[in-house]
C-alpha cells in the first residue's frame, strides 16, 4: 500500500457539534487556517444547521468569510435542507462560500426522524431539490449516515446503503460518504460494503468516515483502504458525534482520531501529504480551544519514525 490517500479533517464541524465548549469563530478560523497550514486539502469548516438546533453554527457565515484560501484547499459545509443550500449561495455570491457541501440521508427511518425531523421519502425530495438548488456552483458531497448499523433499529440493510449511494450518483454528486455514525461498523461489513458501492458506481469516490464509539475505528479505516477507499474523514483528538442538543448512541461517539490515523497510515508507507510536525501543533490548538485532554494516543505518544520521511529516507 504505497499510493496516497486524501483525509478530511472534520474537528470544526462533526468534531465541535458535540461540544457543549463554545468556540469563537476567531479561534475556529486560527484551527481551520493550522488545517490547512499542516497539508490538508479538504476541511469541514462548518454546518448551515438551524442555530437554534445547532448553536456552535451560528457563525457559519463568519467562519467562511474569515478562512485563508490557499491554492488546492477545499472548505466544506453541512447542508441538511434547502434553506441550507440557499444560505451556502448567499455566502459564494459574497465572495467567501464554501467548495463542497454535504447532502445527508440516514439509512434508517428512526434515525432520519431523529437527526432531520423528517422521513427517509420527503428527505429524498429535499436532497433532490437541494441539488437543483446547488446547481453546479459546488463540490457536492453525499453522506448516508447510519450505514452500518442504527441505534435505534439495529441492523441496517447493506442493500439500502448501496440503493442510497446508487441514488445520490444518479442525482450527480461527485462523491459518496459511508457514515458509521455510533461505531457500529466491523472489518469485514466494512470491506463487503465498500466493494459492493465502488463496484457499482466506479465512477464516484466512496469516502470512509467512521467513529471509534467501540475502539474498532482505526481498524475499519485499513479495512476500507484494503477495498480501495482513499478517501478518509476523521477529527484531530477524536472528538465529534451527534449534536450536543440532539442524544442518540451510547459511550463517546468521537470520530476517528487523524492524528492516530496519519500515524498508522504513514507507518504503512500510505502517503497522506501532510506534514507531521504541524499535524501536532494543530492537535495542540484543539486542545486549547476545548480546555482538555483529548483522545488522541498519538497526541500523548509521537508519531513513529517510520512514518517520518528521515526514517524511510535511511531505510531505503
Amino acid at each position: 500500500m504505497t499510493d496516497g490517500v486524501t483525509i478530511c479533517e472534520c474537528f470544526a464541524r462533526d468534531g465541535l457539534q458535540h461540544e457543549e465548549t463554545h468556540v469563537p469563530a476567531d479561534v475556529k478560523i486560527a484551527l481551520i487556517g493550522a488545517f490547512a497550514d499542516a497539508g490538508f486539502r479538504r476541511a469541514e469548516a462548518t454546518s448551515y444547521s438551524h442555530p437554534g438546533r445547532v448553536p456552535a453554527f451560528a457563525d457559519a457565515s463568519e467562519v467562511l468569510a474569515g478562512l485563508p484560501r490557499p491554492a488546492g484547499v477545499s472548505y466544506k459545509a453541512t447542508c441538511p435542507n434547502p434553506r441550507a443550500v440557499e444560505r451556502a449561495l448567499a455566502d459564494l455570491d459574497a465572495g467567501h462560500g464554501a467548495h463542497e457541501l454535504s447532502l445527508l440521508v440516514s439509512a434508517s427511518e428512526s434515525h432520519t426522524e431523529r437527526n432531520m425531523r423528517t422521513t427517509r421519502e420527503r428527505q429524498w425530495a429535499r436532497i433532490t431539490e437541494m441539488v437543483r438548488l446547488a446547481a453546479g456552483r459546488f463540490r457536492l458531497v453525499g453522506v448516508v449516515s447510519v450505514a452500518f448499523g442504527c441505534p435505534f433499529e439495529g441492523y441496517v440493510d447493506p442493500g439500502v446503503v448501496a440503493e442510497d449511494a446508487a441514488r445520490f450518483a444518479d442525482l450527480g454528486v461527485d462523491m459518496v460518504t459511508l457514515g458509521d455514525t455510533t461505531g457500529l461498523a466491523t472489518p469485514s461489513a466494512v470491506r463487503s460494503l465498500f466493494q459492493r458501492v465502488s463496484s457499482a458506481r466506479p465512477d464516484i469516490p466512496v469516502v470512509a468516515h467512521f467513529h471509534n464509539t467501540r475502539g474498532s475505528g482505526i481498524a475499519n479505516c485499513v479495512a476500507a483502504l484494503e477495498a480501495g477507499c482513499r478517501d478518509f474523514d476523521s477529527s484531530l483528538g477524536g472528538v465529534g458525534g451527534h449534536p450536543a442538543r440532539i442524544q442518540y448512541g451510547e459511550g463517546m461517539t468521537g470520530n476517528v482520531c487523524t492524528e492516530d490515523l496519519v500515524n498508522l497510515l504513514e507507518s504503512e508507507g500510505v502517503d497522506t501529504g501532510l506534514d507531521l510536525d504541524k499535524v501536532m501543533a494543530a492537535s495542540r490548538m484543539c486542545e486549547e480551544a476545548l480546555g482538555r485532554t483529548l483522545y488522541s494516543m498519538v497526541a500523548r505518544a509521537g508519531f513513529g519514525p517510520a512514518g517520518r520521511k528521515e526514517f524511510q529516507d535511511a531505510h531505503a
